[in-house]
């Protein structure tokens, strides 16, 4: 199909097929795929960018990190909505989760200790000629 095909239209909606696009997986990601799996609502996020070709804008980015999704919204000129998930994605998605999560502990941040001011103050030798 070619991109831009309509693929239906009701009064003032049109839904266009507007081109293929791959989601990456990364393994430092799985805990928020896992997240958005199990939100009830799983999604893709599909960015398009403006384009200066024959139609306004083309798909740039997909994800199905929501996070990352929503960093994509910092750039104002893009268009970022988050579309239901396909099952054969999910599935995709549920397997590659499987093979690559790891449990992390959850990050804590250490407190420092108080500084002491004296650390850095001139220390006068004794017993030695100046």
């Amino acid at each position: 199909m070619e991109p831009w095909t309509t693929l239906r239209e009701q009064e003032d909606t049109t839904l266009f097929y507007v081109g293929s696009a791959s989601v990456d997986l990364y393994r430092s990601e799985t805990q928020r795929y896992r997240e958005n799996l199990a939100s009830g609502a799983a999604s893709i996020w599909v960015v398009m960018s403006p384009s200066e070709g024959a139609w306004p804008y083309a798909v740039t980015a997909t994800t199905a990190d929501p996070a990352e999704g929503e960093s994509f919204t910092e750039a104002a000129t893009n268009l970022v909505e988050p579309v239901p998930m396909p099952e054969v994605i999910r599935d995709a998605i549920d397997r590659f989760i499987a093979g690559h999560h790891v449990e992390r502990e959850e990050f804590v941040k250490r407190k420092r200790g108080n500084a002491d001011p004296e650390a850095l103050a001139r220390r006068v030798l004794r017993g030695r000629d100046e």
